[in-house]
């Protein structure tokens, strides 16, 4: 078998540091520069665990293995439009809960609605890139070591064939592609930052909830059909760039207009 390049691990290793580094560096540039309260960074780290990576995930599971599942996910607009609504569902209405239940307090700082912003996007970017480069690098030394063959001799069917994908795409991939992730998590967090700035101000101006329903709705569905109809990584990330921009462009003004 072919080996997973030497570049490629070294770049793994870079952005496995770097989602655990995201969550850190938010919390203390919150803390130490802008005085945030430390309470709704760890609400946000609670809120995404509970309602993205236990209530949604499991919804998917038990979704996914219907009939009408199979038949969403076979098709690019359907599950766009099912993915977008149920992250913009679950993430928009744990925030709103976490603010109006568990926040209630904290609500007499402001810049709390960006430390707890830093929480739920810091967390993401720990599980996605961190954990997942972890699995990645594992898998990586596993190839290069020669001892993938021991474990694929155990294993048949779907979780075969998913293992040979998950290895062939490390060794064929090109080594950039894995600083990519650094990108993505850069961008989520802001717009997660950001659509935590609108949600917060939504208890005195109703319509920015739906606002940021829509731009989370908007914005992981228009990723679904552009990664659907594979336009290359880096163009993606242009676009989410240039978006990202603007929603935080928007956040901003309605924080210095509420504050």
């Amino acid at each position: 078998m072919d080996k997973v390049p030497f570049l490629s691990i070294i770049f793994m290793m870079i952005s496995c540091l770097t989602g655990f580094l995201i969550p850190v560096i938010l919390f203390l540039y919150f803390r130490k520069k802008k005085q945030a309260d430390i309470i709704p960074f760890f609400v946000g780290c609670l809120v995404f665990m509970v309602f993205v990576l236990f209530i949604e995930a499991t919804i998917h599971k038990l979704f996914f293995i219907t009939p009408l599942g199979r038949n969403v996910r076979e098709n690019i607009i359907t599950y766009a439009i099912y993915g977008g609504a149920m992250a913009a569902l679950f993430e928009e209405f744990g925030r709103l809960i976490a603010f109006k239940l568990l926040l209630g307090k904290n609500r007499d700082n402001n810049i709390n609605a960006c430390m707890y912003g830093a929480g739920h996007g810091g967390f993401e970017a720990l599980a996605i890139l961190g954990f997942a480069m972890i699995n990645n690098l594992v898998l990586s030394f596993m190839i290069n070591s020669g001892s993938l063959d021991a474990v694929t001799s155990n294993l048949s069917g779907y979780t075969l064939e998913q293992l040979k994908f998950s290895a062939n795409v490390l060794i064929t991939s090109a080594p950039y592609i894995f600083l990519i992730g650094i990108v993505e998590r850069i961008i989520a967090v802001a717009i997660q930052i950001s659509l935590s700035v609108l949600v917060w101000f939504s208890f005195k101006k109703k319509y920015l909830f739906l606002t940021a329903l829509f731009i989370h709705f908007f914005v992981d569905a228009l990723v679904i059909i552009l990664a659907g109809i594979q336009i290359p990584v880096y163009f993606i990330e242009l676009i989410l760039a240039l978006l990202t921009v603007m929603i935080a462009l928007f956040a901003r003004k309605i924080y210095v207009e509420e504050s």
